[in-house]
């Protein structure tokens, strides 16, 4: 089975797709911004990885969710849980870390299933 990658770099791919299963990362694009707007920014990302890579939100099976402080977790989880469709929630863990830079607030792991996956699809 071939490995798909998207928006590839030395050091990282946007998305990775392989045997039918997605995987994405993204952090925020405005370093320094509140969680609500870092928020906003991630999971808008990542609807357009999602698609990009044949899949979507309705479709993903295990997110991780890296916060700096866990005093963001209920602000996060406000625009999280107006994200996901009904009935469509992953398996999640939602972990305090030191992130990669000081101004990341959020940092996002999503594994999804992809539509061409689906039967009769």
């Amino acid at each position: 089975m071939k490995i798909q990658r998207h928006g590839t770099t030395r050091r990282y791919s946007d998305t990775v797709s392989h045997a039918g299963t997605v995987y994405l990362v993204e952090v925020p694009q405005s370093t320094g911004a509140d969680i609500h707007t870092q928020t906003r920014e991630v999971l808008e990302s990542l609807e357009r990885l999602l698609t990009q890579a044949g899949s979507d939100k309705s479709r993903l099976l295990l997110a991780t969710i890296y916060l700096r402080d866990m005093e963001d977790y209920e602000a996060m989880n406000e625009q999280w849980d107006n994200w996901i469709p009904d009935g469509c929630a992953p398996a999640r863990a939602c972990i305090q870390a030191r992130l990669a830079h000081p101004g990341y607030r959020l940092e996002v792991v999503l594994t999804a299933a992809s539509i061409e996956d689906t039967p009769g699809k």
